[in-house]
């Protein structure tokens, strides 16, 4: 699934940038302040993990949740199914959704309003309830694990005006959780 995101989403959007006369630099991917913006996406995305894996879910049900057993289930105890769901997890959370969330869905939208901050402050609130519901939640503790780093990895766009600390911070989320699932169910 991630292989086809990457194969797919990522092409189209640069297909759709080139029509629109824009360069990747329009979504934020650059290479500019990218130590700083790595930085900030590694603690994000630890504190998320952390709080997730220290906290919420051994107090939300830990392996009885339907979310990691899912994600059990489909690592099936395996070496591969681990670094299957671990690509999955990295490119097509971390990278590809970030790219297309963040990146293109803001920054496209944000273009459409007269007022450029109404504009990017209701584009990054449709991004995050859009990327909430493409993950379909189907419970308030689904709606909270969702919403909360949605929001967390839309600000750290918005602010930083780049792609990199999302990307980093939503990687680094998705690897920890996995890897601390696997080691710990």
């Amino acid at each position: 699934m991630a292989l086809f995101q990457l194969l797919t989403v990522v092409p189209l959007i640069y297909y759709s940038l080139k029509v629109l006369n824009k360069k990747p630099k329009y979504i934020g991917w650059t290479n500019k302040k990218w130590k700083s913006d790595a930085l900030l996406g590694i603690i994000v995305g630890l504190l998320w993990a952390g709080l997730q894996t220290l906290w919420i879910i051994p107090y939300t049900g830990g392996a009885e949740r339907p979310d990691i057993s899912q994600m059990v289930e489909m690592i099936n105890g395996s070496k591969e199914g681990l670094l299957s769901y671990l690509f999955l997890g990295i490119v097509g959370g971390g990278i590809v959704e970030e790219i297309y969330h963040r990146g293109f869905f803001i920054s496209i939208l944000k273009s459409t309003f007269k007022n450029p901050k109404i504009g990017l402050w209701v584009s990054a609130i449709l991004a995050v309830i859009f990327f909430a519901l493409v993950h379909l939640p189907d419970s308030t503790l689904d709606w909270f694990d969702i919403l909360v780093p949605s929001i967390a990895y839309t600000l750290l766009f918005v602010f930083t005006k780049r792609l990199t600390a999302s990307i980093i911070a939503h990687g680094i989320y998705n690897m920890t959780v996995i890897i601390w699932g696997f080691q710990t169910y």
